[in-house]
C-alpha cells in the first residue's frame, strides 16, 4: 500500500471513530420529560426544541372556587422509571404554592430522577440579616426547597442561574443537589458578534458584582463603579478603571428598579464612556420599570445601546417584547444541557 493511500485509509479511520463516538454520546443521553408551569411554556418549548431527548409534559392548571390550586398531572403513570424535571418560575407569592405542590409530587411517583429548574431564585438579595427581627426569606425559600421528597433515584438536583450571592449555596439542605450555572457565556457570546467588541470595558456597578462575575469576565478590561453616602443620599462613583472612549458594558447579576444602572451609566458617560450597555441575568422589573430604559422614553435615548437580559423572568420578556435596547438571550440551551447532568 501506498503512503497516500495509508494516510487517506487513516483520515477514513478517524472520521468512522468520531462518527461513532457522536453516535455513542447520543445513545448515552437520558430521555427527560420535562413539566412546566404557565408562565414557563414558551421557555419549555424552547429548550426542547435544543434537544430530541427533551419530551414536553403536560399540567392542568386549575383553580376551586375558594382560589386554592385543583391540579392534575398528566401522563402519571407513563413517566414511572424515566427521568423527569420541573421548570418553575416563582414570580410572586401567589403562584409559588401551586407549583410546590407540584413539586413535592414528581419525585414520588417512581420517576428514575427528579431536577428542578428555577432559573431565578427570587428571594437571593434577602440573605443578610442587618439587625434583630430580620427575616432572611432566601434562607426560608433555601428551605422550601430542601424539602423536595427524594426520588428513586436520590435527591433532587435543583438548577439555579446566577444566584445573587455565592454562600447562598449552603442554605440548602444535604436533600438536594444545587447545581449553580451562570448566564455569562450567552453574554460573551453576544459580545464577540459586535462591530466593536475590541473596543470594549466591562464595569461592575458595585463590589459584589465585581466579586460575582470578575473571573468569568477576566479576559476583558474593567471598571468597579462604588456607591458612597453623602448625606442622606446614595451617589454611586467611579472606583477604578478608566472608561474613556470604549463601549462599556454594565454587568450584574439583576435589576430591579434600574436606579443604580442609570446612576452608573451617568458616571461612566461623564468619565468619556463612548458607549454604555448593560447585561443582567436576571429582569425582574417590578412596576415595569424597565419602561424608563426603553429608547422613547425622553432622556435616556442615548443612555443604553444595549440591554440583555436573559428568559429567567418570563413575564418582563413577554412584557419588552422586541422594544430597544433590550435584547433577550435565551437560557434554552444551557437549561437543555444542564438536564444531562
Amino acid at each position: 500500500m501506498s503512503e497516500n493511500a495509508a494516510n487517506n485509509n487513516n483520515i477514513i479511520m478517524e472520521k468512522n471513530q468520531i462518527c461513532k463516538d457522536a453516535i455513542v454520546s447520543e445513545l448515552q443521553k437520558k430521555k427527560v420529560h420535562l413539566f412546566y408551569c404557565l408562565e414557563c411554556e414558551e421557555l419549555a418549548r424552547n429548550i426542547a426544541a435544543e434537544s430530541d431527548h427533551i419530551t414536553l409534559q403536560s399540567i392542568n392548571w386549575r383553580s376551586f372556587a375558594d382560589g386554592f390550586p385543583n391540579l392534575f398531572i398528566n401522563n402519571a403513570h407513563e413517566i414511572r422509571g424515566q427521568h423527569v424535571a420541573f421548570l418553575a418560575s416563582f414570580s410572586s407569592p401567589a403562584v409559588i404554592f401551586e407549583q410546590i405542590s407540584v413539586i413535592y409530587l414528581l419525585p414520588r411517583l417512581f420517576v428514575a430522577s427528579f431536577t428542578l429548574v428555577l432559573p431565578f431564585f427570587p428571594t437571593g438579595s434577602f440573605e443578610r440579616m442587618e439587625e434583630e427581627g430580620d427575616v432572611a426569606t432566601a434562607f426560608t425559600m433555601a428551605r422550601i426547597v430542601s424539602n423536595i421528597p427524594i426520588s428513586r433515584g436520590g435527591p433532587t438536583s435543583v438548577v439555579i442561574y446566577d444566584i445573587h450571592a455565592l454562600q447562598e449555596r449552603f442554605y440548602f439542605a444535604d436533600q438536594v443537589l444545587p447545581l449553580f450555572e451562570t448566564g455569562i457565556p450567552l453574554l460573551t457570546k453576544r459580545l464577540q458578534q459586535l462591530s466593536d467588541t475590541e473596543n470594549i470595558i466591562v464595569a461592575f456597578p458595585d463590589d459584589g458584582a465585581w466579586k460575582r462575575f470578575h473571573k468569568l469576565l477576566d479576559h476583558y478590561p474593567t471598571v468597579v463603579c462604588t456607591k458612597v453616602r453623602e448625606g442622606d443620599k446614595r451617589i454611586v462613583r467611579l472606583k477604578e478603571g478608566n472608561p474613556s472612549g470604549c463601549h462599556v458594558v454594565i454587568v450584574d447579576d439583576l435589576v430591579q428598579s434600574g436606579g443604580t444602572l442609570i446612576e452608573c451609566q451617568k458616571v461612566l458617560a461623564a468619565h468619556g464612556a463612548a458607549k454604555v450597555s448593560a447585561y443582567v441575568t436576571h429582569g425582574v422589573f417590578p412596576n415595569s420599570s424597565w419602561e424608563r430604559f426603553t429608547h422613547k422614553n425622553n432622556g435616556l435615548e442615548e443612555a443604553f445601546a444595549y440591554f440583555w437580559i436573559t428568559d429567567s423572568c418570563p413575564q418582563t420578556v413577554k412584557a419588552i417584547g422586541n422594544k430597544a435596547p433590550f435584547e433577550v438571550l435565551s437560557l434554552a440551551g444551557s437549561i437543555a444541557d444542564a438536564l444531562q447532568i
